[in-house]
């Protein structure tokens, strides 16, 4: 008999009633389900040793984080997110894994948070911020699918990376704007490589990374 992890999201969304703009990812990897963290890691959102937004943030912001498993680490980006107005609501509430990893496309029998219902109560959101694009098990893949049950479409803005999408709130009738950024793990880093405006950037200066890209 096959041995299926039963992967459940750790973290309740963190949002209210001030938030603006919403991180919107799946699910963060195994070890934050079972409290098994890594030397590094931060218990909490995206909080991952190996994860890229939060050195992304600090280093857009200047933020000065302490990166480890302590208390200080959890209640200074709580303090970053309030004061800018963001909140974070991932899209899956669970799922199963035959394998135990992180990879989206190795999720099955997923269940999915009502986002829809999280922007009916919270109205000043009018913008979410997808940790990916819309490859199949993807936040914005996935936001799409929930969309499809109240027959609402995401209507394209633009198709530069990062891509700018739109839609109408069915309830609210609120329109509410997506960007789907370059999904911060490592593993997308050969997807960055491959774009057109990394390679012009990199041929101008060899010492550019796609830290550097995600950052811009």
């Amino acid at each position: 008999m096959q041995y299926v992890f039963n992967h459940t999201h750790p973290y309740e969304p963190f949002i209210d009633h001030t938030t603006e703009k919403l991180i919107v990812g799946t699910l963060p990897p195994p070890r934050f389900t079972t409290g098994e963290l890594k030397k590094g890691d931060v218990d909490f959102c995206y909080g991952s040793k190996d994860g890229q937004l939060w050195p992304i943030l600090n280093k857009i912001f200047d933020l000065n984080l302490a990166f480890g498993t302590t208390d200080q680490a959890i209640e200074q980006r709580k303090a970053f997110l309030r004061g800018r107005k963001i909140g974070v609501c991932d899209i899956v509430a669970s799922a199963e894994r035959t394998k135990i990893d992180a990879s989206d496309i190795g999720m099955q029998n997923i269940e999915l948070r009502d986002v829809l219902s999280y922007l009916e109560k919270y109205t000043k959101v009018h913008t979410l911020l997808f940790t990916g694009g819309n490859s199949k098990n993807g936040p914005e893949y996935f936001f799409r699918k929930h969309l499809k049950e109240y027959s609402v479409s995401l209507v394209r803005i633009s198709d530069e990376v990062p891509r700018i999408h739109e839609f109408t709130h069915p309830i609210t009738g609120k329109t509410i704007k997506t960007v789907s950024l370059i999904a911060p793990s490592g593993a997308a880093n050969r997807a960055v490589g491959s774009l057109v405006g990394y390679k012009k950037m990199k041929m101008q200066d060899l010492t550019f990374n796609t830290i550097d890209f995600r950052v811009l």
